[in-house]
């Protein structure tokens, strides 16, 4: 069981961990000073979000496991993260469809996981989702401001959800240990949630007047340790410091 449960914290703690390095790299280049101030806040409570969780999986996995071998020492197959918060910062309209998008779902699964059957889990969720409520009404405005902006604000967030919304099925795809936590009270069951996500999504996005794209679904791996290139290259630069200089300490 611990194993199992170890696994499935990867999964929730890696999710928030890619998609904070990826905000961290827009330190300083943010489109307004107040806008990269929240950008960068978003990563720190992200960080926040990830340190928590790796903390209980390090005190499950024992062996002299710290938050830090986990976060810096492992290598792209054994990340679970969905693919959606590998994708590069190409523009501010990315940036925020991918916030959007993960935002929304990672507010629904907080709300769950405070309901976890397993102590540790609720409380890190209790305390995340007060964060994750301030994270989606940030990236929700912004997807309305540019959507129902200018023509040209209108096309290049339309480009983004057209690149990244397919993306977004990933968070659903119910894996055997996800399957497990569900049966055991433990996390949430992802079927339910997908009808309550797609409908606030859709919801939101004809509010911004843009356009829920044709394409499919794409059946990403990432859960399961297959990625993008896009990881290697985010662990290269995350993981630096520690593969340079091992056992380092602050």
């Amino acid at each position: 069981m611990n194993d199992k449960l170890y696994k499935y914290l990867l999964m929730l703690g890696d999710n928030s961990m890619i998609l904070g390095h990826r905000l961290s790299e827009l330190c300083g280049h943010g489109p307004s000073l107040e806008t990269d101030i929240a950008l960068t806040n978003i990563s720190l409570d992200l960080f926040g979000q990830v340190r928590n969780i790796f903390q209980y999986a390090a005190k499950l996995k024992g062996a002299n496991t710290t938050e830090d071998s986990i976060a810096f020492l492992r290598t792209a197959r054994q990340h679970h993260n969905c693919i959606l918060l590998e994708q590069p910062n190409t523009d501010f309209a990315h940036v925020i469809i991918r916030q959007y998008l993960f935002d929304a779902f990672q507010k629904l699964q907080l709300e769950n996981l405070c309901e976890s059957a397993d102590d540790q889990i609720a409380a890190i969720a209790a305390k995340s989702l007060k964060e994750t409520n301030y994270h989606v009404r940030f990236s929700a405005e912004w997807c309305k401001r540019l959507g129902a902006g200018t023509s040209e604000s209108n096309q290049k967030m339309q480009e983004a959800l057209n690149h990244l919304y397919p993306f977004s099925f990933e968070f659903f795809e119910q894996n055997e240990i996800e399957s497990e936590m569900y049966s055991k009270g433990i996390g949430p069951d992802l079927n339910r949630l997908k009808d309550i996500y797609f409908s606030q999504v859709k919801t939101l996005l004809s509010t911004a007047e843009l356009n829920i794209p044709d394409s499919p679904a794409r059946h990403t791996k990432g859960k399961s340790g297959i990625h993008s290139e896009y990881l290697g290259y985010i662990l290269s630069d995350f993981q630096y410091m520690q593969r340079v200089y091992p056992n380092m300490q602050w």
